[in-house]
C-alpha cells in the first residue's frame, strides 16, 4: 500500500450527494477477480452513453478534470452496497483522497484499509472548496496528513479529523495484514512457546 503523506494535486469537484456504489462502478463490471482495472468503468454511467461515447458535460469529462487525483463530492459518498471494487475504480483511476461533508461508514473503512484517504470536512468547508474549483481552472489542492490540513495557494486552510490509527496506517503504508507483521517475531515467539509451529 502506498503511503500517504502529503499529496498536492489537481481536484475535481461532482457536487451530488448520495452518489452509490453502483455510481461509482455499476455492477456489470464487477467480474473480475483482480483489484486493478476498474478505473476505466469509474462512474461508467455517468462518464459514457450507451453507445461507449463521453458525455460531455459530465464533470469528470471536462478539459480540468483530466489528471485530477482529488475528488470533491456531496454528502453520503459511498453509499449503497459495500463493494471493494468501488474504492478501487476510484484509486485505479487516479484519485488519492476524496473530500465530502460524510461518508457511508463501509466505503470509509474500505478507503482507509487501501491507502484512499477519505476527508471528512462540515458542509460549509466542502462548498467552498466546491466554490473554487468551479472559478478556477487548473484548482489545486494540498493535503497533508501528518497535521492534517487541507490548503489551496491562496488563504483557505481547513484541518480535518482522522482516528489515529487509521492515521498511522496510511502515513506508514500499511493494511491489516501489514500492520499484524510488524509483530512477526512476538507472534512466532509465541507459536514456538505453546508448539503451535507446524514442522
Amino acid at each position: 500500500m502506498q503511503p500517504f503523506v502529503v499529496h498536492r494535486g489537481r481536484v475535481v469537484a461532482l457536487p451530488r450527494a448520495n452518489v452509490d456504489t453502483d455510481q461509482i462502478i455499476p455492477k456489470q463490471f464487477l467480474k473480475r477477480i483482480e483489484r486493478t482495472g476498474f478505473g476505466p468503468y469509474l462512474f461508467n454511467d455517468w462518464r459514457f452513453d450507451a453507445a461507449g461515447r463521453a458525455r460531455p458535460e459530465f464533470e469528470l469529462n471536462q478539459p480540468d478534470a483530466r489528471g485530477a487525483t482529488i475528488l470533491l463530492t456531496g454528502a453520503n459518498f459511498g453509499c449503497g452496497s459495500s463493494r471493494e471494487h468501488a474504492v478501487w475504480a476510484l484509486e485505479d483511476y487516479g484519485f488519492r483522497t476524496i473530500i465530502a461533508p460524510s461518508f457511508a461508514d463501509i466505503f470509509y473503512s474500505n478507503c482507509c484499509h487501501i491507502g484512499l484517504l477519505p476527508i471528512q470536512l462540515d458542509v460549509s468547508a466542502a462548498d467552498e472548496l466546491c466554490r473554487r474549483a468551479a472559478g478556477q481552472a487548473s484548482y489545486e489542492l494540498t493535503v497533508d496528513l501528518r497535521d492534517c490540513t487541507v490548503r489551496d495557494a491562496r488563504d483557505f486552510v481547513v484541518t480535518f479529523e482522522i482516528e489515529p490509527y487509521r492515521r498511522e496506517m496510511l502515513l506508514r503504508g500499511l493494511d491489516e495484514i501489514g500492520r499484524t507483521l510488524l509483530q512477526e517475531e512476538r507472534i512466532s515467539e509465541y507459536e514456538q512457546a505453546r508448539g503451535l509451529v507446524l514442522k
